[in-house]
């Protein structure tokens, strides 16, 4: 019985591949024909699936950037970026992207140990760190199993030492791989999906009103109440709005 449902998971799984890749096929083709909302709508329905890629969302990214649709289009360069980070294409998109939103606001500056930390691990996303860890593991097994089989001295001593270098890598892509979750989950990012939003001092439609945002504007969530979040600027300005009118990332 088992067998059989775990040939059928694999049978769906292998189906609902194939219908992505038709999926994300026509809508390249769309895209191609100039027909930007049908490609949206293709590249929508594999997210929906629940496939996720960075080509997909810089795709998707390009089609909403082609329809003037601000907050969609920055909204999956960012998601796009965060798979595939240090992407000049997907960056230099989103810079076009940002260029269309009617609020200036910049960019949250990292400093000391985290902007060190993100300079210097910005090569690979979380994903890609993890899987460099696995690679370096399957390494450190492989040559600590050519270490014991192993009757040369020399060649022990040599093995050994590559064994030992795998798993100093292994180790660290993993504490890499755990920090930028850990910094990804303190940074909760969302963009602004209203075309405009008057933010409030407090948590009520009755309060004084602080300043307005206007759609494809990143900001940071920094507090929840109810259906209000408290949101925060690169220039420190805070401010409540209504969860409906802004994004995750």
């Amino acid at each position: 019985m088992k067998k059989i449902c775990f040939l059928l998971a694999l049978f769906i799984n292998f189906v609902g591949f194939a219908q992505n890749e038709q999926l994300f096929e026509a809508a390249n083709n769309a895209y191609a024909e100039g027909d930007y909302k049908e490609a949206a709508m293709q590249y929508e329905q594999i997210l929906t699936n629940g496939e996720t890629s960075a080509a997909l969302h810089y795709n998707l990214g390009n089609s909403y950037y082609k329809l003037n649709r601000i907050a969609p289009s920055i909204f999956h360069y960012e998601k796009a970026l965060q798979l595939k980070p240090g992407d000049d294409d997907i960056q230099n998109n989103l810079e076009f992207a940002r260029n269309m939103a009617i609020d200036a606001i910049g960019e949250e500056e990292s400093s000391g140990f985290r902007g060190i930390f993100d300079t210097s691990t910005s090569a690979f996303s979380i994903t890609g760190w993890s899987w460099i860890a696995i690679f370096c593991m399957l390494g450190f097994v492989a040559f600590f199993l050519v270490y014991y089989f192993s009757e040369r001295t020399a060649i022990k001593r040599l093995i050994f030492i590559g064994a030992m270098v795998f798993l100093v890598l292994a180790i660290s892509s993993v504490l890499v791989a755990v920090t930028k979750q850990s910094l990804q989950e303190e940074r909760d990012y969302a963009i602004v999906f209203a075309e405009e939003v008057v933010l409030k001092n407090e948590p009520s439609s009755r309060a004084n009103d602080a300043f307005t945002l206007h759609e494809g504007a990143k900001v940071r969530i920094i507090e929840e109440f109810q259906e209000w979040v408290e949101i925060e600027l690169p220039n420190q300005s805070r401010g409540w709005m209504p969860q409906e009118a802004l994004r995750r990332l």
